[in-house]
């Protein structure tokens, strides 16, 4: 006997929609996009698919964010992409749990048939050559959300920084912390196991580790002391940035150390203003 699709809306609490719509608003702010960059993102998935569905009015977005209105399956994969985040865990921030095997019992197919592959991941590592179009490159990011498509590069040493465990930043093209050691533009590789700031004595610039920090409102890259429960975020001597001094885990998250980094040659900085 099949329950009444009335009921079924008691088996939806608001909260999780209420919950999952702050998460996305937290993650689209310490993205720095705005509503109406996500609306245009949104457009131009919906433009690719040909389907009006997959976009997302700032209205409709603030909605989601705020008024706990569940996102449309197709707005859902919209969100995923313009976010960077699996699509599987953006609808368990909704309630909705990700893999593992149903709760029920659930009738078989009666009928013989073929079991769909799953999709397996590609183990070698590519270089992105385009980038999101909600992508701001003034802003020091995770760049792993806003790769829309790498291309293979048959390069030895390249391939040697696929490790898994491995996560990859973009140094904004306005973070001149570690200039000129790593310059505005750069990717880096952070190894998340190194999470802990080391003390000791170094013998030049290039041996001290280098670190890369989550705040609330940003991402940061640069030198670190930890000292009576803060974290000192020390910039280039070369550098014009401040130096930072922000509440260890309340405050800021040490990501990992920079173990690798791909730089910019040549123009690094805007001519001085006349």
């Amino acid at each position: 006997m099949g329950m009444d699709p009335i009921k079924l809306a008691e088996f939806a609490p608001a909260a999780a929609a209420l919950a999952g719509g702050r998460r996305l608003r937290e993650l689209r702010e310490r993205l720095g996009l705005t509503l109406r960059a996500v609306e245009d993102a949104s457009n131009l998935i919906a433009q690719s698919y040909q389907n009006i569905e997959y976009s997302i009015p700032p209205s409709r977005l603030s909605d989601i964010e705020t008024k706990g209105i569940l996102p449309s399956i197709y707005r859902v994969h919209s969100l995923a992409m313009i976010y960077r985040i699996e699509r599987d865990e953006l609808l368990s921030w909704f309630g909705i749990p990700a893999g593992g095997g149903t709760p029920v019992a659930l009738p078989t197919a009666p009928n013989t048939h073929l079991m769909e592959k799953p999709a397996t991941r590609r183990e070698r590592i590519h270089l992105p050559y385009r980038l999101d179009p909600a992508f701001d490159e003034r802003k020091t990011v995770d760049i792993g959300r806003f790769i829309q498509q790498w291309g293979s590069v048959p390069m030895r040493f390249v391939e040697s920084m696929a490790g898994g465990h491995y996560l990859y930043g973009y140094i904004g093209t306005e973070d001149l912390t570690m200039y000129p050691i790593i310059p505005p533009g750069s990717f880096v590789q952070i190894d998340p196991t190194k999470n802990k700031v080391r003390k000791g004595i170094w013998r030049s610039d290039y041996e001290r580790p280098i670190y890369f920090l989550e705040t609330r409102e940003e991402y940061l890259c640069g030198w670190c002391v930890v000292n009576d429960g803060k974290v000192i975020v020390q910039p280039h001597p070369m550098s014009p940035s401040d130096i930072r001094i922000l509440r260890l885990s309340q405050e800021a998250e040490v990501i990992g150390q920079v173990v690798g980094a791909a730089i910019r040659l040549g123009d690094l900085l805007p001519s001085p203003r006349e």
